[in-house]
């Protein structure tokens, strides 16, 4: 036996991820990623595996509040971390706002890159909620869709993000009142 890190077995470990809000325990190899383990493990098959190498975003997940590419990080690396999936978004049968928006406005075709691009904006809106269009634009090049040639995209989280602004202005008095 040798003492290289690299030769010796990969053993299992016990890890614990915080996902949409629930604590969960899994037994996996250090070197298992993080999609892996969402699809595999705790079965939500929401998160989509597309390239492996992060190029496409299908697989975009939030760790702690920021778009990461679950194909390039370790599961084991989220640890402490609050991870949300696509699967977050809803509540129970009722859609979310991002999600009815990206239906109303006709922003999925075949509906494989849509999770990807729902967490991604999902981020993005959170740290950026007065964007322009043109900021929306950019973000969204980060992922690949093949189907809606990406305006349908960004009109949907344009209109969301119109609509929570809207919303906060609403609930929100200004400080001259």
């Amino acid at each position: 036996m040798t003492d290289d890190p690299l030769m010796t077995p990969r053993e299992p470990q016990l890890i614990a991820l915080h996902v949409n809000g629930e604590q969960h325990e899994v037994i996996t190899e250090a070197r298992r990623t993080l999609v892996d383990v969402l699809r595999h493990e705790l079965r939500l098959t929401g998160t989509h595996i597309g390239c492996e190498h992060g190029i496409c975003g299908a697989c975009t997940v939030l760790v702690d509040d920021r778009p990461v590419r679950a194909c390039l990080m370790f599961a084991a690396q989220a640890e402490g971390a609050r991870i949300r999936t696509v699967e977050s978004l809803a509540d129970g049968n009722r859609l979310s706002d991002l999600q009815r928006a990206f239906s109303e406005h006709h922003a999925l075709q075949c509906g494989f890159c849509t999770p990807g691009f729902l967490m991604l904006a999902e981020g993005f809106l959170a740290e950026r909620p007065g964007a322009t269009k043109e900021e929306i634009r950019e973000v969204v090049a980060a992922n690949m869709c093949r189907c809606t040639g990406y305006q349908t995209i960004v009109e949907a989280i344009d209109a969301c993000a119109t609509a929570r602004r809207r919303a906060c202005a609403q609930a929100c008095p200004s400080k001259e009142d």
